[in-house]
């Protein structure tokens, strides 16, 4: 019975320990979606920055758009003017403007898909985020359940049958001892009580045979006194006829 309960005693020390030791699942999860939270704040950032780059490429190839149409007019003027020398160098500027429509137009298209693809994983993130949210919340309430399902099972199996019995046998003795101490105490009350009745009832009885001693000698006493007095009523009887004699 020793060793079993030793062996108990050793496998609930291996498992606080590993309790202790683990991760809380609470925390794991709170810093998950913290973790997600400033994820999603990155992104919007590079969701934002991407938007600005994007419109200040168009606001570029806006302008180069603008120049080449400028320089295509300088080239018409030149052309009326009859300076062709002129022209030529107008339309050498204008094309070199459409050169850059051309390249800031492909960067705008690359630069919208980048746009698309981070709004796309910003609202995917965002979706994540809200269902990690109510996984987050569910998960705690499982792990607090179970932590303390853990720690009731744990209460309970520290507690044994053996034991608990061998408790209520101790406080049912105690119990007993009680008792008894109890009954003991009314018993010499009971005792003591009784001892002074006997006391006042043997005063009483010396007190009546005191009384009936004096009785008794008293009545001795009259009775002598009474004797006495019918031996002097004799005596005066008799002496008296004598003296009418004489």
């Amino acid at each position: 019975m020793e060793l079993i309960k030793r062996i108990l005693r050793v496998i609930r020390a291996n498992l606080n320990s590993l309790i202790g030791s683990a991760e809380d699942p609470e925390k794991i999860l709170e810093q998950t979606v913290m973790e997600m939270q400033e994820n999603l704040v990155l992104l919007r950032q590079g969701v934002a920055q991407a938007i600005a780059t994007q419109k200040r490429t168009e606001r570029q190839a806006a302008a180069a758009q603008s120049q080449a149409e400028e320089w295509h007019r300088r080239a018409q003027l030149s052309l009326q003017q009859g300076n062709e020398t002129l022209a030529r160098e107008a339309l050498t500027k204008r094309q070199a403007y459409k050169e850059l429509l051309s390249a800031l137009s492909n960067q705008i298209e690359q630069q919208n898909n980048i746009v698309a693809r981070l709004k796309k994983d910003m609202r995917s993130l965002e979706l994540k985020i809200a269902e990690a949210k109510t996984k987050k919340d569910m998960y705690i309430a499982r792990a607090r359940s179970a932590e303390a399902s853990y720690r009731l099972q744990e209460m309970l199996g520290g507690v044994s049958a053996t034991s608990s019995l061998s408790a209520f046998e101790r406080m049912e003795e105690k119990v007993l001892q009680i008792e008894a101490k109890s009954e003991a105490i009314a018993q010499l009350s009971s005792d003591d009580l009784e001892t002074q009745f006997t006391s006042l009832e043997s005063n009483d009885v010396d007190a009546e045979l005191a009384a009936m001693k004096v009785q008794v000698l008293n009545q001795s006493e009259n009775t002598q006194h009474n004797s006495l007095l019918t031996e002097e009523n004799q005596k005066t009887a008799q002496q008296v006829p004598k003296t009418q004699d004489s």
